[in-house]
C-alpha cells in the first residue's frame, strides 16, 4: 500500500477522505484505551470493593 501522504503537494489541502479516516482511526485508539481502562483497571476494582465489602473505598477516603 502506497503512502498517500506522499501523494500530496506542499500547497495542497489535505482531501477529506484521509482526513475522515484519520479522525476515524484517533477515534477508535481512544475507544480502545477507554474500553481497556474500564476492564482491566475500574472492573478488578469494582470486584475487589464488592468482595471486599466496600471496605477498601471507605479506607480511600481516610
Amino acid at each position: 500500500m502506497d503512502n498517500p501522504f506522499k501523494k500530496i503537494l506542499h500547497n495542497e489541502e489535505l482531501p477529506e477522505v484521509l482526513k475522515d479516516k484519520v479522525l476515524n482511526d484517533v477515534a477508535m485508539i481512544k475507544l480502545s484505551i477507554d474500553i481497556a481502562d474500564l476492564f482491566v483497571v475500574k472492573y478488578p476494582n469494582t470486584i475487589a470493593d464488592l468482595l471486599g465489602g466496600g471496605s477498601a473505598s471507605e479506607n480511600k477516603k481516610k
